[in-house]
């Protein structure tokens, strides 16, 4: 009898973007269900709320029909949450080196507190790995074409969001 995999892949996605599409799509190829755990983290003072992110999230991956996808925020510590989940895998993407020595940090300290979930790391797709959020905010408000980057629906929501808050501004 096969076991269910179950992963988890961890974001804050405010916004998600075509490299985080890109991740889920990948991901989902090595696990049974993916949940895609959106992050609260007020820290980073997130342009949209939890409940819009999640949305945004489930909007982009319904084109995946003959796959197990769960959308959940979660506001606690990355292991408790992927304890909660059942998860036996946490997927994480690359861009860049410097995303690496961050990783390779969490992941030390993961270990210590679960040994028994792994995590995976899957190397954006070279025409993804300069897209960062914070990036496509900027050009947002920048009164940039964001179009590139995240999805059509995603983009509808961002210019909406900037155009209120640049009114909100004046």
């Amino acid at each position: 009898m096969q076991v269910e995999r179950t992963g988890l892949y961890p974001g804050t996605f405010d916004p998600i973007t075509l490299g985080h599409y890109d991740i889920i799509k990948r991901a989902a190829k090595l696990v049974d269900t993916l949940v895609i755990g959106v992050a609260m983290n007020p820290g980073k003072n997130p342009l949209f709320s939890v409940a819009e992110r999640c949305n945004m999230v489930e909007k982009m991956i319904v084109e995946f029909p003959d796959t197990n996808f769960v959308v959940k925020p979660f506001n606690n510590l990355l292991m408790h949450f992927a304890e909660e989940c059942n998860a036996s895998v946490i997927i994480r993407g690359l861009r860049a080196v410097s995303d690496f020595e961050y990783e390779f940090q969490m992941v030390g300290m993961n270990r210590r507190l679960n040994s028994e979930i792994e995590t995976v790391f899957l190397m954006a797709s070279d025409q993804h790995q300069f897209i960062a959020s914070s990036l496509v905010k900027e050009i947002a408000f920048l009164n940039g074409d964001i179009t590139k980057f995240v999805s059509k629906s995603t983009a509808i929501e961002i210019v909406e969001r900037v155009e209120m808050l640049n009114a909100a501004k004046k």
